[in-house]
C-alpha cells in the first residue's frame, strides 16, 4: 500500500494564535461568487495501484488525481503538511481516489485550487477550522550574497514546479517562493519544523539543485545513485547554490483541525 508521506507535496503559517472557521477571501470581480467544477468524477482508486499524482492540466481548464489519499489533497489545496493536518477518520489516509473534474473554462491556478476546495466542502462535506500554536520552524531567507535563482516571466504552463532529473538533481522552473517552502518542509519530514517565508522575493524562479537527501535509518542505500549521499546537505546546498538560508527558530504554527469529512458518492 502507499504511504502518504512518500508523497512530495508545504506549509502555511499563521501569524498570531488563534482558533479559526473555514472560509473563502471575496472573489475578483467579474468572477463567481463562489467559484466550483462544472463536472466533477470521484471513484475509488482501483487496490493496489501503485504511484499516483495530482495536478492541474494545461490550458486551466481541468484538474486530475489518480491514487491519492484525501488528507493529501488537503494539504495540496491549502498549502499545509499533512502533519499539520489534525482530526478526522483513518481513512483519510487509507482510502486512495482518483478525481477527473472540469471547469467551464481557462483558470489559473490559484483559482482552480478554490474550485477544488469547495469540491472538497460539496463532495466530501469537509468542515474544518484552523488553529495556531507556537512551535519549532524553519525561516528561510537570502543569504547576504544575495538570491543565485533565475527569475522566470514566462506565461503560466500549469506543469510540476519542481521535478527530479537525472541523478537525483532538482530542477525549479517558474517555482513561487510559496510553493518552494512547501517542497522544503516535505524534504525535511524528518525535521518536523514546517518553513515559512522571510525572502521577500515575490517572482517565480528557475534554478537547479543538488544535495544529498535526508534518508531514514531504515532506508537501503545499495540502489541510490553514486555519489548521492556525498553530495551537501540541504542546508548547505541552499547556501551555496541559490543563495538562501534556512535557520532554526521559534514561531507561529497553524494546524488545520478537521470538525467533519464523509466518504464521497462515486459517480
Amino acid at each position: 500500500m502507499n504511504k502518504p508521506g512518500s508523497y512530495l507535496l508545504a506549509a502555511v503559517i499563521a501569524l498570531m494564535t488563534t482558533s479559526l472557521t473555514h472560509g473563502q477571501d471575496k472573489p475578483a470581480p467579474d468572477k463567481p461568487s463562489r467559484p466550483t467544477f462544472e463536472v466533477a468524477s470521484i471513484r475509488l482508486a482501483k487496490p493496489g495501484t501503485r504511484g499516483g499524482f495530482i495536478k492541474a492540466l494545461p490550458g486551466g481548464r481541468e484538474y486530475t488525481a489518480q491514487n491519492i489519499p484525501v488528507k493529501l489533497m488537503i494539504s495540496l489545496m491549502y498549502k499545509v503538511p499533512m502533519r499539520q493536518i489534525t482530526g478526522g477518520p483513518d481513512w483519510l489516509t487509507s482510502d486512495f481516489y482518483d478525481v477527473e473534474a472540469k471547469a467551464d473554462g481557462s483558470y489559473n491556478i490559484d483559482e482552480l485550487h478554490v474550485m477544488y476546495q469547495n469540491l472538497l466542502a460539496d463532495r466530501f462535506n469537509l468542515k474544518f477550522h484552523k488553529e495556531s500554536k507556537e512551535g519549532n520552524v524553519f525561516a528561510l531567507t537570502v543569504d547576504k550574497i544575495g538570491s543565485k535563482m533565475k527569475v522566470n516571466e514566462t506565461e503560466q504552463d500549469f506543469k510540476i514546479p519542481i521535478n527530479f532529473g537525472p541523478d537525483g538533481v532538482v530542477i525549479g522552473t517558474r517555482v513561487p517562493m510559496s510553493y518552494f517552502c512547501w517542497w522544503l518542509g516535505q524534504n525535511l519530514q524528518r525535521q518536523e519544523r514546517p518553513v515559512i517565508d522571510l525572502t521577500g522575493l515575490d517572482k517565480h524562479y528557475d534554478f537547479t539543485l543538488t544535495f544529498a537527501p535526508d534518508l531514514p535509518p531504515d532506508v537501503p542505500k545499495d540502489n541510490l545513485p553514486p555519489g548521492l549521499l556525498d553530495r551537501p546537505s540541504l542546508f548547505d546546498a541552499l547556501k551555496e547554490q541559490l543563495g538562501l538560508r534556512l535557520q532554526a527558530q521559534r514561531g507561529p504554527i497553524e494546524y488545520y483541525v478537521i470538525d467533519h469529512i464523509e466518504r464521497p458518492s462515486e459517480n
